[in-house]
């Protein structure tokens, strides 16, 4: 199946897996794209060290393309672009920050960028920018999701540019697919399916709980980490979201993920306190997002731990590998498009 964006990337199909913290590991994104799609490493939890080891694991485990994610607003990740820059990875998923520099930095070595929006303003700016393509995120999705849902922010951005999109945000098999192509988009980002494949890092308590709740079973709030976010219906997730965060709480919580993470994450909190209210806000992503995410990811505790997860979970009935998913997803919707083709006759 051709679209724009496999053209660009040389890819074989249009999925994604995109670059979720904790769970878009090497292993994971290298199977992704081995299979045929676009691995997308999370940069979020990583070193600069540990990003470049973690670039040149996917490469001693494919020659296919994959891409690094990069939320800039976030200490460190500054660091970890300029690495995936000197390390020249075909695609850099940028998010939360201006990124001009590795714009300019990736088109000087033949690299594509592309960035993550989820509404329509943000688009505007990415494609004045000089970005090579959007990833467009829904309401349905996990994480960071907009308020506008996929069924018309999709078409909405789709007007604005001619830039290969992919979809995110409710898509996790065949008929999705169809449906986002129909919208105007040229593949689509996975997150839920994948982070639910055999190859995932995920405890496999925590993919069980996903196969066994509902669609509705989310939260959307911004008192997880102060953005808009959708998280699994948990006692974690009702707990974690049940009041505004504050200043002394997520400092706490830094401090907290620092000493039980073993991680250089005091450094990285300083250094964002020293930012003044941006800086706030990234002490609030790591005090109040890393430890709990990490703990329902891995250790599957879901009352001390916090779940990131979509809509789609509802759609997510098995754990399977990523070779198995792809080969399903696109079956499915190679049957969807020819029904649909006959319809139209």
């Amino acid at each position: 199946m051709k679209t724009r964006l496999t053209e660009m990337l040389g890819i074989q199909y249009p999925i994604v897996l995109p670059g979720m913290t904790y769970i878009a590991e090497p292993t994971l994104v290298a199977a992704v794209s081995q299979a045929g799609g676009l691995g997308i490493l999370a940069s979020g939890a990583l070193s600069p060290e540990a990003c470049r080891d973690a670039i040149r694991q996917i490469r001693s485990l494919t020659d296919k393309p994959f891409g690094v994610g990069c939320s800039l607003m976030l200490p460190g990740a500054a660091d970890c672009a300029r690495v995936a820059l000197e390390e020249k990875v075909p695609v850099i998923n940028i998010s939360m920050g201006k990124g001009d520099w590795v714009i300019e930095a990736a088109h000087a070595y033949g690299g594509k960028v592309i960035a993550t929006i989820s509404n329509e303003k943000h688009a505007l700016s990415a494609i004045e920018s000089g970005v090579d393509g959007l990833i467009v995120t829904g309401h349905e999705a996990a994480a960071h999701g907009g308020a506008v849902t996929s069924m018309v922010l999709i078409p909405a951005v789709r007007d604005m540019t001619d830039l290969p999109i992919i979809a995110a945000g409710g898509f996790a098999d065949g008929r999705g697919l169809i449906a986002a192509l129909a919208l105007g988009a040229d593949a689509v980002a996975m997150g839920t399916r994948f982070a639910t494949s055999t190859e995932s890092p995920m405890h496999r308590d925590t993919k069980q709980l996903v196969l066994d709740k509902e669609a509705e079973e989310t939260i959307y709030s911004r008192n997880f980490d102060t953005f808009p976010c959708r998280v699994m219906r948990t006692p974690g997730g009702r707990r974690f979201t049940a009041r505004k965060l504050s200043p002394p709480v997520a400092i706490t919580r830094s401090l907290m993920a620092a000493r039980e993470l073993d991680t250089p994450m005091i450094s990285l909190a300083k250094d964002a306190m020293g930012q003044g209210l941006v800086g706030a806000v990234k002490v609030a992503y790591f005090g109040a997002a890393t430890l709990a995410m990490r703990k329902a990811i891995h250790e599957a505790n879901h009352v001390e731990g916090v779940q990131l997860i979509g809509q789609s979970q509802g759609l997510v009935h098995d754990v399977a590998s990523v070779a198995d998913i792809v080969e399903r997803v696109m079956a499915q919707a190679r049957d969807v498009a020819s029904r649909i083709a006959a319809l139209a006759c």
